[in-house]
C-alpha cells in the first residue's frame, strides 16, 4: 500500500469504529414507552433531580446516546391496563348489602413527573404487581364511596358514582405516578332481590303505559277509518250531485240550442212562406190562410214538444235528485240505527252494573240483618240467662230464709246497716271543704253531724218500702218471743242479731 494512503484508510477506520460504537450506544425509545437514563453528564433537558439530587433523565418519542460506562438506560412501559375491579358485600347508607363490579384502564402518567414516580415504585417489578396494587387502591375507594350512597343513588346514576370513587382514587393513585383512563360501574347486584323490586314498579308503569299507548292508537285508528269512511262518502254525494248538476246543464243548453234551432227554422220558412205569398199575391187568399193556419199549429206543436222535453229532463233531474235524497236518507237511518243500537248497549251496561250494585246492596243489607240479629239473639240469651241467675239467687235466699227464719233475715239486714250507712255518707266525706253557717243556736254543726242519722233513721221505711220487710214488727216479735220465753231460751237468737236489733230500734 503507497504511503500517502495509509492516512486516510486509518481515518476511515477509526470513523467506522466509531460509527459502530455510536450506533451500538445510541438508543431510540418508541411512542409506548420511557427511557430513563441514570449516571453523570445527563445534561439538564427532561432531567429531574430528587431532594437528594440524584438525577434522572427521562426521554419519551425520541433517542439518546448513552456514555459508555457513564450512563445506563431502562425502559419503562407506557402501556395501558384494565383492572376488573369488584367488591364483597358492601353495606351502603341504608343498610342494603350489595355487589359492585366495575372496570378501570390505567397507565403510567404522561408527564415526566409521573414517568419518575412509577419508575421509582415499580421499575424492575412484574406488571402485576402494578396491577395488582392499582387494583386494590380502587376497590377500597369503591367500598368507601359505595357505603356513603343509596342503592338508588347507585343505581339510577352509575355515571356519578363511577366519577366520584374514579375523583377519590386518582389522587392516590397520582402518588404512584399512575392515572386513570377511564373507569365505569359494569354491574350492580344484590343477593337479597332489593334491586330486582326497584326495578318492578317501572317495569309495571312501562308495561301500563305501553299498553295504554296500544288502547289509543287502536282508537285513533277506528276513529281515522270512520272518518275517512265518513269523507268517502260525503265525496261520493259530491260527485254525484256534480255529475246530476253538469248533465242537468247539458240537458238544458241542448234543449235551448234545438228551440232555437226550431225557432229559426219556422222563422225561415214562415219566412219563405211570407215571401212565396207576396210572389203570389195573385193566389187565392183562402190559400193563403190555410198555410198560415198551419203554420201556427206547426209552431203550437214545436213549443209543446219543447215544453214536453223540458218536463221531461225537470223529471228525470228530479227522479235523480229524489235518488240521491234517499240514498242520504238511508245512510242517515243506518247512522241513526248505529247511535240507538249503541246506547241500547250503553243502557244495558248501565243497568246490569245498577242490578249488580243493587245486588250488592241486598247482600250487604242481608249480612248487616244477619248479624244484628244473631247479636239480639245473644243479647236476649244473656238476659234471659241473668235472669235465671237471678231468679235462682233468689230461690237459693228464700230457701234460707226459710230455712234459718226471723232471726236470719234480721242477722242479714243488721250486717247490711254498716254498708248503708257507709254509702248515705259518701256524698259528705267526697267534699273537700265545708262551710257551716251557725243561726245562733248551735244548731249548723249539729245539723250536719244529724244528717246520717236521720237518713239511717229512716232505713226500715226504706226497707218496707222496697222489700215489703217489716223491720221493726220482726225486731219487736223477735224480743217479745225472747221475753215469754225467758232466760233459758235466749240462746235462740243469735248475738250479732239480738245486738243488731237493738241499733235500729233505737235509731227508730
Amino acid at each position: 500500500m503507497p504511503d500517502y494512503l495509509v492516512i486516510p484508510v486509518i481515518v476511515v477506520a477509526v470513523l467506522f469504529v466509531l460509527g459502530l460504537a455510536f450506533w451500538a450506544r445510541y438508543k431510540t425509545v418508541s411512542p409506548d414507552e420511557a427511557m430513563l437514563v441514570t449516571g453523570s453528564f445527563l445534561g439538564g433537558r427532561n432531567t429531574i433531580s430528587d431532594e437528594s439530587g440524584r438525577k434522572v433523565k427521562i426521554i419519551r418519542g425520541g433517542g439518546a446516546f448513552i456514555l459508555p460506562v457513564f450512563q445506563k438506560a431502562e425502559f419503562l412501559s407506557l402501556l395501558s391496563h384494565k383492572l376488573d375491579v369488584s367488591t364483597p358485600e358492601v353495606y351502603t347508607e341504608q343498610g342494603v348489602p350489595v355487589i359492585a363490579d366495575g372496570v378501570a384502564i390505567i397507565k403510567i402518567g404522561g408527564a415526566v413527573e409521573d414517568v419518575a414516580t412509577a419508575a421509582e415504585q415499580f421499575l424492575g417489578k412484574p406488571t402485576e404487581a402494578l396491577k395488582s396494587e392499582a387494583q386494590e387502591v380502587l376497590e377500597g375507594h369503591l367500598r368507601a364511596i359505595l357505603g356513603t350512597m343509596t342503592v338508588e343513588e347507585v343505581y339510577r346514576n352509575r355515571d356519578k358514582f363511577a366519577q366520584e370513587v374514579q375523583g377519590v382514587a386518582a389522587k392516590d393513585l397520582k402518588k404512584m405516578g399512575l392515572q386513570i383512563i377511564s373507569f365505569t360501574i359494569k354491574d350492580l347486584r344484590d343477593k337479597h332481590g332489593y334491586l330486582d323490586a326497584l326495578g318492578k314498579p317501572r317495569i309495571a308503569a312501562v308495561k301500563r303505559d305501553a299498553d295504554i299507548a296500544e288502547a289509543e292508537a287502536i282508537r285513533d285508528a277506528r276513529i281515522q277509518k270512520a272518518l275517512a269512511a265518513e269523507a268517502g262518502q260525503k265525496a261520493e254525494l259530491v260527485r254525484d250531485t256534480n255529475i246530476a248538476e253538469a248533465e242537468r246543464d247539458k240537458e238544458l243548453k241542448v234543449a235551448s240550442f234545438k228551440r232555437d234551432q226550431d225557432t229559426a227554422r219556422a222563422e225561415a220558412d214562415q219566412a219563405y212562406s211570407i215571401q212565396e205569398a207576396r210572389a203570389k199575391q195573385s193566389v187565392v187568399e183562402e190559400q193563403m190562410k190555410v198555410e198560415l193556419v198551419r203554420k201556427e199549429r206547426e209552431i203550437d206543436l214545436e213549443a209543446k214538444e219543447i215544453l214536453r222535453r223540458e218536463k221531461q229532463y225537470d223529471a228525470e233531474v228530479k227522479k235523480k235528485a229524489d235518488a240521491d235524497r234517499y240514498a242520504v236518507e238511508q245512510a242517515a237511518e243506518a247512522d241513526k240505527a248505529k247511535r240507538y243500537r249503541e246506547a241500547d248497549a250503553l243502557q244495558y251496561r248501565i243497568e246490569a252494573e245498577a242490578k249488580a250494585n243493587a245486588e250488592q246492596k241486598r247482600l250487604e243489607g242481608m249480612a248487616i240483618a244477619d248479624a244484628e240479629r244473631a247479636k239480639g239473639t245473644a243479647e236476649a240469651e244473656v238476659i234471659r240467662l241473668r235472669g235465671l241467675a237471678e231468679a235462682e239467687a233468689k230461690e237459693k235466699l228464700a230457701q234460707a230464709f226459710e230455712k234459718f227464719g226471723e232471726a236470719a233475715v234480721l242477722d242479714i239486714i243488721v250486717k247490711m246497716l254498716p254498708e248503708l250507712a257507709a254509702n248515705v255518707a259518701s256524698p259528705i266525706a267526697s267534699i273537700d271543704k265545708l262551710t257551716v253557717v251557725d243561726t245562733g243556736h248551735g244548731e249548723g254543726a249539729a245539723r250536719v253531724s244529724n244528717y246520717v242519722t236521720s237518713l239511717m233513721a229512716t232505713a226500715p221505711e226504706m226497707l218496707k218500702s222496697v222489700s215489703g220487710i217489716d223491720l221493726n214488727s220482726l225486731v219487736q216479735g223477735l224480743t217479745s218471743r225472747a221475753a215469754l220465753n225467758g232466760p233459758s231460751n235466749e240462746g235462740t237468737v243469735p248475738p250479732p242479731a239480738a245486738s243488731g236489733g237493738s241499733g235500729p230500734t233505737t235509731a227508730g
